[in-house]
């Protein structure tokens, strides 16, 4: 069958391969669930490991499946598996862990290991084929109703687990009750926590470069948060109207305004960092003044990577709770189609020069029984 791969270490490798079909017997005692893919979404992740910045194949194999944000529909069950049937359309959970002591406990999304797992970016294969199994541990169903957002049920996931972890955390204050929040940066995930924090109750405002009128000053406000063009005020100046935040959740891949937000979060606020900023930049911080701030101010930083099982429902949860909020706003993220994996050099091309590719998406195969 048909599969998206790159060869990992060489820069500009995406190619169109050949691999075998998986079965159904491929994960033991009872536990397997074959998936036919219908879309797969894209990123920046997958645009660099394209460039060679990070990824590794699954050993054994010179080439890496790329993809891991996955919309499909269930071909076959094991006789083991219960919450999922044939036909349903699900995702699939990205991070595995390595031998530790999480495997028996559901938490897929940490390991006690140096070596991790992720289906599409390290050592497994991901999701840009035809089909695929897996464990019904990392199945996930999709609601029929949830359909038409399809690959933001991955992104949504990632920061619903970002956010519950904040808090989660802040519970040792015993009562802590978020008012205002920055989100920085406007791609999916700043979009997607947007809506959550909204959902929850808290007054957002949502920083990215762009002015408007454009999309996604349209979708912030269509989520009743506030848009503010960088270009146009900085951080400091909304701090000055709004008051400090309580959470800042920065999902901009930029280390000088991941560490330039600690300056601007409130007492016993949570900042929250999502993105990964590789490089060798440095950037001058008031340490010191930073020091004394958040140690007497009981703020804390957390930095969350893929998500579980859980989180997944709590995000598709979240999914449906918004279209019903906020109706029609969030099918907008999903901006740019491509047909079929034979497309994959238009896929890697949007990825790298369309400013306007909000989502990026393939549709592998029609929903079509």
């Amino acid at each position: 069958m048909k599969a998206i791969a790159v060869t990992p270490g060489k820069p500009n490798s995406v190619h169109l391969t050949d691999i075998s079909t998986p079965k159904l017997e491929d994960i033991p005692n009872g536990r397997g669930v074959l998936v036919k893919v219908l879309k797969v979404g894209v990123d920046a992740t997958d645009r660099e490991i394209n460039d060679a910045l990070y990824g590794n194949a699954p050993i054994g194999d010179d080439y890496l499946v790329l993809g891991h944000e996955v919309f499909g529909r269930v071909e076959a069950i094991g006789e083991q598996v219960t919450h999922v049937s044939p036909g349903d359309y699900v995702t699939c959970t990205v991070r595995r862990p390595g031998a530790s002591i999480y495997d028996s406990i559901g938490r897929s999304d940490i390991t006690s290991e140096e070596t991790y797992y992720e289906r599409g970016i390290n050592l497994l294969h991901g999701y840009l084929t035809e089909y695929f199994v897996d464990d019904a541990e990392f199945i996930v169903r999709i609601p029929v109703g949830l359909r038409h957002l399809h690959v933001l049920a991955e992104p949504m996931s990632c920061s619903a687990k970002a956010i519950h972890q904040a808090y989660e955390a802040q519970k040792r204050l015993q009562v802590w009750e978020p008012r205002t929040a920055f989100v920085m940066g406007a791609g999916q995930i700043g979009l997607l926590a947007t809506l959550i924090l909204r959902l929850r109750g808290l007054q957002v405002y949502t920083f990215a470069r762009g002015v408007a009128p454009n999309l996604k000053a349209e979708i912030v406000e269509g989520m009743e948060a506030t848009y503010v063009s960088t270009r146009e005020r900085s951080i400091a100046e909304v701090v000055e109207e709004s008051g400090k935040p309580d959470i800042i959740f920065d999902a901009t891949g930029n280390s000088s305004i991941s560490f330039g937000a600690m300056e601007h979060l409130n007492l016993n606020g949570v900042l929250i960092w999502t993105s990964i900023t590789g490089g060798k930049d440095l950037h001058e911080t008031p340490a010191d003044k930073l020091n004394l701030e958040w140690v007497l101010g009981n703020k804390m930083l957390i930095g969350s990577v893929n998500a579980n099982f859980r989180h997944f429902e709590m995000g598709i949860a979240d999914l449906a709770l918004g279209e019903m909020t906020y109706p029609g706003v969030i099918e907008k993220i999903l901006t740019h189609p491509v047909e079929g994996l034979d497309n994959y050099a238009e896929m890697m091309r949007l990825l790298v020069e369309d400013p306007d590719a909000l989502k990026v998406f393939v549709n592998v195969a029609d929903d079509i029984e």
